[in-house]
């Protein structure tokens, strides 16, 4: 927003004597009987940005907008206002021989940050803005709280965070990012609806957290007397339907997973999962490139981007490696070798030190995270993960220590996951058992026995391959955002004390 459109209350002045002042303002308001919380309905018929992008269309006819003033520069018997609406601002012109007697004298008395209704001619002003010579206007909302004194270009993030709606005032490319949030959301779901996935709908209170391995957060139902837990992931409830015979689902919607917070982790968060019988991991790399390249078209215009100064391009296709692999070229440790004795003086060598005990799967994993992840800044599938660390997965024929899995990384971050889906019950009760095991042992993330879901795959679960997107990271890429409480509207904060 141009500077020389803001013009905030007078630093000088004590907060509480302009609060004092607007609420006087108020008082007399309703004492003169015109209360502007009692408007229940505007009637605008143009905004800001129609306004200005079809000028020749609206010249000198007569329209009716509102919104929030955000400046007023009085000059004698002239005056004028920017007012903020939904699609950014526009200037009124206001003249005291052209309201009505008396009107002028109160416009002179609106803040900055009440809320107007405006009508009158479209014009351009000698400097050539497109503007409103106002014939009458109407309070809709007084404004008690004055805007902060440093309004433009609001930078204090707890402040932002907290009190996103002045935020928005105070910053409009914030709604910019909003506006983008909602085009990549829809993108992401012409793309589905596009192939034939059906968008469903599935529990978010579950009796046991399952479908990933994270720490819940536990409430309790007070009618069936029972604790229930936030859900973690959709997963286990949507392979369900794939056994009950849809073949091509996917749901788009908040987890909540009770762990730390960071700028790329919130408590709470929005994923895709989709499953698609008769698929493998192979056709979940082909979507979730192609997805990608989808939304970036449609929300930007390009697939070449760049987030954080870093250029990334996400036309498909995108590089892909084995965890092996990786671990061997960027470490030089070679993880075919499958005795982990002779593994663990090498990665010694290396700087890392592992626990004795730890398994072969595991340290794999380990090593990946230490030397690969953050060297992942274009778009690459890292396929083909240890079965410890995969236990919904289908088991790779080739090698029983691994799995048909990847997940894909953009900027060293993991963007998203994928599975040829275990579809085997006694596979995957031992292995759920094996996961009871750990979280009796202390790992609060571990995943618990789901009788239900191996019922399920005793009926019968198509080969079937799933991924999950991480939405909010996805957004933050295409919108350039450090921090994941960039693209949540109301990111969670710690109490003010």
């Amino acid at each position: 927003m141009a500077e020389d459109i803001i013009r905030p209350d007078a630093e000088e002045i004590d907060i509480k004597e302009i609060i004092r002042a607007r609420r006087e303002k108020l008082t007399a308001l309703i004492a003169d009987n015109k209360n502007p919380y009692e408007i229940v309905r505007y009637v605008k018929d143009a905004d800001s940005s129609t306004l200005k992008e079809n000028y020749s269309a609206y010249e000198s006819k007569t329209v009716s907008v509102a919104g929030r003033m955000i400046s007023k520069r009085i000059m004698g018997k002239n005056s004028f206002a920017h007012l903020m609406d939904g699609s950014g601002t526009i200037q009124l012109y206001v003249r005291i021989d052209v309201l009505e007697e008396g009107a002028y004298e109160e416009f002179k008395k609106l803040d900055i940050g009440d809320i107007i209704g405006a009508t009158g001619e479209v014009f351009t002003t000698k400097t050539g803005e497109v503007s409103v010579k106002v014939h009458s206007y109407i309070l809709l909302s007084k404004s008690l709280l004055p805007l902060p004194e440093k309004f433009h270009g609001l930078k204090d993030n707890d402040l932002r965070y907290r009190q996103r709606y002045v935020d928005l005032i105070a910053n409009p490319e914030v709604k910019r990012t909003f506006m983008l949030r909602s085009e990549i959301i829809t993108g992401i779901r012409e793309f589905l609806n596009g192939r034939g996935f059906l968008e469903v709908d599935t529990p978010i209170l579950n009796t046991i957290a399952g479908g990933a391995s994270a720490k819940p957060f536990i409430t309790y139902h007070n009618t069936l007397d029972i604790s229930m837990y936030l859900r973690i992931a959709p997963e286990l409830y949507l392979k369900r339907l794939i056994v009950g015979g849809f073949e091509r689902v996917y749901e788009m919607g908040r987890q909540f997973r009770n762990e730390g917070m960071s700028i790329k982790h919130n408590p709470e968060f929005t994923t895709m999962e989709l499953y698609q019988a008769y698929a493998d991991y192979h056709d979940m790399m082909r979507i979730s490139e192609e997805m990608f390249e989808y939304v970036a078209l449609k929300a930007l215009g390009t697939t070449s981007i760049t987030y954080q100064g870093q250029p990334i391009e996400l036309k498909a296709p995108w590089k892909v490696m084995t965890m092996i692999e990786a671990v061997r070229e960027y470490s030089g440790i070679d993880f075919n070798e499958s005795d982990i004795a002779k593994l663990l003086p090498i990665a010694r060598d290396k700087g890392v030190e592992l626990d004795n005990s730890v398994s072969w799967g595991t340290a794999l994993a380990q090593l990946f995270e230490i030397f690969v992840e953050d060297k992942l800044i274009q778009p690459t599938f890292i396929i083909d993960y240890p079965v410890e660390i995969s236990p919904l997965a289908k088991r790779k024929k080739e090698d029983s220590r691994l799995t048909e899995r990847f997940e894909f990384f953009i900027y060293a971050r993991e963007m998203g996951n994928a599975f040829s889906e275990l579809n085997d019950p006694i596979d995957q009760r031992q292995r759920f058992e094996e996961q009871v095991k750990a979280r009796e042992k202390g790992d609060e993330e571990a995943q618990m026995m789901d009788e239900d879901f191996v019922t399920a795959l005793e009926y019968g679960l198509p080969p079937t391959g799933g991924l999950g997107v991480g939405v909010d990271r996805l957004i933050m890429l295409l919108t350039d955002s450090a921090s994941i409480r960039d693209v949540l509207l109301f990111p969670t904060m710690k109490l003010k004390k």
